[in-house]
C-alpha cells in the first residue's frame, strides 16, 4: 500500500483558505497524520487482507464486518465512542449499530462467539481472524485508545490485538 507523502512546502500552506469545511483531526498518540485522516474502509480491508494473507478483498471484508460487529457488542462508554470515530466511517458504523452486551466474554469466548459467526470457521481460524482484524487497529486508533479498550475489555485481549499482555504483579 502506498501512502501519499505531504508537502513540507511552507508556501503551498500559505495559499490555503483560513476557513476548512471541516476541522482536520488532530493525530493520535502512536498513529500518525496519514493512518488517521487518510484510511478508508478499502484501506482497513486491505490492511487486513495483507496481515490475515486472505486470498480476496471478499474474504478479508467479511472478516473485518464479524469481528468489527463483534467488538462493538462489547466495547461501551467514552472508548466505543471515540473507537467509532477513529476508525473510517464504514468501519465506525458497525462498530456503533452494535447493543453493547452488559459484560465482555473472556477473550478465548470473544474468539469462540465469532468461530460460530463466520461459516467454516473453527477456533484456530476465528483466532487468526480475530488478531488479523485487531492487530491492525492499534495502527489506526492510535496507542491510548488502543491501551484504555485493553482496560475496559477483560485480560487475554491484548493478545488479539498484537499487543503484550501486561500483569499487575500482586
Amino acid at each position: 500500500m502506498t501512502i501519499p507523502m505531504m508537502s513540507s512546502d511552507a508556501s503551498a500552506a500559505a495559499t490555503l483558505p483560513a476557513v476548512t469545511a471541516a476541522p482536520v483531526p488532530e493525530p493520535r498518540e502512536g498513529a500518525t497524520a496519514a493512518t488517521t485522516a487518510d484510511t478508508s474502509w478499502d484501506d482497513l480491508v486491505a490492511q487486513v487482507r495483507e496481515a490475515g494473507l486472505y486470498p480476496t478483498e471478499e474474504q478479508a471484508e467479511r472478516v473485518t464486518r464479524a469481528v468489527l460487529a463483534a467488538l462493538g457488542e462489547h466495547v461501551v462508554g467514552d472508548e466505543r465512542v471515540d473507537l467509532a470515530r477513529a476508525l473510517p466511517e464504514e468501519a465506525g458504523r458497525i462498530v456503533a449499530a452494535q447493543v453493547p452486551a452488559h459484560q465482555a466474554p473472556a477473550a478465548a469466548e470473544f474468539v469462540n462467539e465469532l468461530s460460530r459467526r463466520l461459516p467454516n470457521a473453527t477456533h484456530a481460524t476465528a483466532r487468526w481472524d480475530t488478531t488479523s482484524v485487531l492487530g491492525v487497529l492499534p495502527g489506526l486508533v492510535g496507542d491510548d485508545l488502543t491501551h484504555r479498550l485493553l482496560a475496559q475489555l477483560p485480560s487475554g485481549y491484548a493478545l488479539l490485538f498484537g499487543q503484550a499482555e501486561l500483569v499487575r504483579a500482586a
